[in-house]
């Protein structure tokens, strides 16, 4: 799980992460590190992964959005 710092803010690249492994690295991934919000999320072109990662948020009551496709910002929870 590629996680890294650009620009002052903390980035987790999914590239590589199986559809079954999503949503417990994008939670795991957000409590670790929600001292350093706003946080990054890079889901890439995948339609399919952009998707599981809004559910697991959504689920989790995290409060986030896109500011360009493949890319989701985590801005804190509800």
């Amino acid at each position: 799980m590629p996680i890294f710092t650009e620009r002052g803010i903390i980035n987790l690249d999914l590239h590589g992460i199986k559809h079954d492994d999503v949503s417990a690295e994008v939670i795991d991934f957000v409590y670790q590190h929600q001292d350093a919000m706003p946080l990054i999320i890079i889901c890439g072109n995948s339609n399919k992964m952009i998707d599981l990662v809004s559910d697991a948020l959504k689920t989790n009551d995290i409060v986030f959005s896109s500011p360009r496709f493949g890319i989701i910002r985590i801005e804190g929870f509800a």
